[in-house]
């Protein structure tokens, strides 16, 4: 197969990804936060620019919140912003990683005071999915030891399950909670939730609700991240993507920008496991855009996405089986790559041209007065995320 058909334009139709407000802001390294002309104000703006990336591609129609930085008086007023933009309000993210209570830990903490502080954050975000209308409660945490015996391990892993089935037991609906690993950083020696096996355990104890978020930078070099896809998957239990890429460590650049194969195998393994266009399975992206424009950023990264879905589309999938069943590795690999070597671009911008959007997202976006207008409006503009 070298073509798009009726049948994969009618499933790349259906394609969501959700876009972070914190993309949207102000963001750096550990050493400098770079401002950057344009930049949001309050969340009410990183809404507008995520809105016009939505605009533009036609595949971003929910925005991410992280609280408290995307905190607003009145949730109400900035979901019905949001909508009258054409955007839902997605995720809500919660942040225990930067308070100087939580040094040694939030949901883990020793000290059971700083612990019920974590977890009444948790359930103000609750609070927050509650007045927009959002499904799934995100948790990363920034929790673990630089040093052998810093730590109990166990006692932290039980705390860890207690907090969170507090939480749990809060969520109402349909609402999720989905909790994210990272296998190190800020803690050097160990890391609460360090792997999706860690995530996988702590979330199959609270129950049908909560599921696991694998962000595809979160991996020590050389993970095999499909497999990882597969059996979250498989187990029914993975919840959401934070895509991005790194060449490092997190380095939460563009997605595909590192490895376009790497993105594209994910995928594909999305595909095979029945995750693609499923309301099970949330596709977001978490990026900071430290030294590109943030709007041509977040365009950039759902079309690499869009490419690599039509690609991981175009694997003959019966073909592939039969390779397989027969012990035909090369085949089996060429089936594969023939796909990922077909360039889908002039497809897509047909395509985009037919559903009423420009062909080229990134140039409509760079020939017109958008980032110009912001430029004039925003002045002083901080809405940040990380490092802010």
């Amino acid at each position: 197969m070298s073509e798009l058909t009726p049948e994969i334009l009618t499933t790349l139709e259906r394609q969501a990804i959700e876009l972070p407000s914190w993309a949207f802001g102000n963001s750096g390294t550990r050493f400098k936060v770079f401002a950057t002309p344009g930049t949001p104000r309050d969340p009410f703006e990183k809404i507008a620019d995520a809105a016009r990336v939505h605009e533009l591609t036609g595949l971003a129609p929910s925005v991410a919140l992280h609280i408290p930085w995307d905190e607003v008086d009145d949730f109400g007023a900035l979901r019905a912003h949001a909508e009258g933009l054409g955007v839902a309000l997605g995720t809500i993210n919660s942040n225990t990683f930067q308070d100087d209570d939580y040094k040694f830990g939030a949901l883990t903490h020793e000290d059971p005071r700083i612990r019920q502080k974590a977890i009444d954050h948790h359930l103000e975000c609750i609070d927050v999915m509650d007045a927009t209308g959002s499904r799934d409660l995100k948790i990363w945490l920034a929790e673990g030891s630089n040093y052998p015996g810093q730590a109990d391990l166990r006692g932290r892993q039980d705390r860890l399950h207690e907090s969170l089935a507090t939480i749990y037991a809060r969520l109402s609906g349909e609402q999720r909670l989905v909790l994210e690993y990272k296998f190190f950083e800020p803690a050097f020696y160990h890391t609460d939730v360090p792997d999706w096996g860690t995530s996988y355990a702590q979330v199959a104890a609270l129950g049908d609700r909560a599921m696991v978020c694998l962000d595809t930078g979160h991996h020590a070099p050389g993970t095999n991240i499909e497999f990882i896809v597969m059996q979250l998957l498989r187990l029914g239990k993975l919840g959401s993507f934070d895509f991005n890429s790194r060449f490092y460590a997190d380095d939460d650049l563009i997605v595909g920008a590192a490895d376009p194969f790497q993105l594209f195998r994910i995928i594909f393994e999305v595909i095979r496991g029945g995750g693609l266009n499923s309301p099970d399975v949330a596709f977001m992206l978490d990026q900071c855009h430290n030294i590109e424009n943030k709007i041509l950023g977040q365009i950039r990264s759902v079309l690499n996405v869009q490419e690599m879905t039509a690609r991981a589309l175009l694997v003959d999938a019966e073909a592939l089986r039969a390779a397989q069943v027969a012990g035909d590795v090369l085949t089996a690999n060429a089936i594969v790559m023939d796909a990922f070597y077909t360039d889908v671009r002039p497809a897509l911008a047909a395509w985009r041209e037919g559903r009423g959007l420009p062909a080229d997202p990134m140039r409509a976006q760079l020939e017109s007065d958008y980032q110009s207008r912001i430029e004039a409006e925003r002045v002083g503009g901080t809405q940040a995320g990380w490092g802010a």
